[in-house]
């Protein structure tokens, strides 16, 4: 099946405009544009404000730190549920836009960049969550393809700086936070705009309430902490390898080709998300997840010979490695939502994210301080040891 043809069988399924899932999946892609704006663009940053290879790391840790408390904060005050989703949407775009724009003059100081990215990070909660409740709004039984083309939009979207990065390539590094910040008010106007009120919303009636009893349900439920866990070895090796990637390019490429690269491995991924929703509907979530996360565990413990091959060979393992880093992610959630007690659904997805943005966090903080050229060889099997924990805790699921 087609691409075109399988987005009008689901709209046709859902009874809903065949626009709306197309729209909501571009406003996805443009809203998450700001996440990696500073990575993009970290070389143009050292050489002008003198910033060194740990603050790659801290910077990023500012958008990751600024979701986790903005997840927490539309979680437990349910905001998405008390206004009109579309609404949270538009105005996070905006918000997270002007946030954007404002690291451009304060990108000489080190504090105000790093708040700037904060907010930003912030904001983001009401994206790409909100993206996803609002297509659960429109769509029932076709919410799991719906959910794997979500996440396909923010793999582009965290790869999208270093598209533009590439492209203005003459312009100087103020053009990709002014681009992604134009992007993500655009996916605000857009989605307001072009995507109506649900009629009858599917999504969840009331606000996620985080209880004790969810993370109780996390530790006691066997399927549940089995696809838990597994989600948090995958996000031990997500993020700081999507923050490695320009410093890993860089063995073999500089300037342009080095941004195009980038933005090739990081985008790849979407294919992954994608591409694992249709297998999994054949194979099972669990199958798929675990596959993807084994060859990811892969990629990480060979790095020490790739980094030496010939570049054929370099590309295809940076390709493999960007396709599955991340493909199995949809998975995961789709097994934690199937697996999670009905009455404490939304918590468990909310902290189970939360918790495991954190331990991006950790990741990142830990290992990207130690990323200087000549030790990446030796760094990036460290990324493994996140996929074999996962692998081991997802062996119940896979029985099944």
């Amino acid at each position: 099946m087609t691409g075109r043809a399988a987005l009008s069988r689901l709209a046709a399924d859902a009874k809903v405009p065949p626009r709306v899932l197309p729209v909501i999946v571009l406003a996805q892609l443009a809203g998450t544009s700001p996440w990696f704006a500073v990575n993009a663009v970290m070389a143009d940053l050292q050489r002008e404000h003198g910033y060194s290879a740990a603050d790659l790391g801290t910077l990023t840790s500012a958008v990751q730190l600024g979701f986790i408390v903005g997840t927490l904060v539309f979680a437990l005050l349910g905001i998405a549920d008390r206004f009109s989703a579309r609404r949270v949407f538009l105005a996070s775009a905006l918000a997270g836009a002007v946030a954007t724009a404002l690291a451009v003059p304060m990108a000489d100081s080190f504090g105000g960049l790093w708040a700037c990215r904060a907010v930003g990070g912030f904001f983001l909660a009401g994206i790409y969550p909100v993206g996803m409740k609002i297509a659960a709004q429109w769509y029932s039984r076709g919410l799991g393809a719906a959910l794997g083309l979500l996440v396909a939009a923010l793999v582009l979207g965290s790869a999208s700086a270093h598209g533009l990065r590439a492209l203005g390539a003459d312009v100087g590094w103020t053009w990709v936070f002014y681009g992604v910040a134009a992007l993500s008010a655009g996916a605000g106007i857009a989605l307001i705009r072009l995507v109506p009120e649900p009629t009858s919303p599917k999504g969840l009636s009331g606000p996620v309430r985080l209880s004790r009893r969810s993370l109780a349900a996390m530790v006691t439920e066997r399927r549940l902490r089995a696809s838990v866990l597994g989600y948090f070895g995958h996000m031990w090796e997500l993020y700081t390898f999507w923050v490695l990637v320009p410093l890993i390019v860089a063995m073999h490429w500089s300037g342009t080709a080095a941004s195009w690269v980038s933005f090739t491995v990081i985008a790849v991924g979407a294919v992954g998300s994608a591409g694992g929703g249709w297998l999994a509907l054949r194979w099972g979530s669990a199958q798929v997840a675990g596959a993807q996360l084994a060859t990811s565990m892969l990629c990480c413990l060979i790095a020490p010979w790739a980094m030496s091959w010939p570049t054929p060979l370099f590309i295809a393992w940076l390709l493999v490695w960007g396709v599955t880093v991340v493909g199995d992610s949809p998975q995961f959630s789709t097994l934690t939502a199937r697996n999670a007690p009905p009455a404490v659904q939304g918590s468990v997805l909310t902290l189970s994210n939360c918790i495991g943005f954190a331990i991006s966090i950790v990741s990142i903080q830990l290992l990207v301080p130690l990323a200087q050229p000549h030790t990446l060889a030796a760094l990036l099997p460290w990324l493994g040891i996140g996929p074999a924990l996962g692998l081991l805790a997802l062996r119940p699921l896979w029985r099944e």
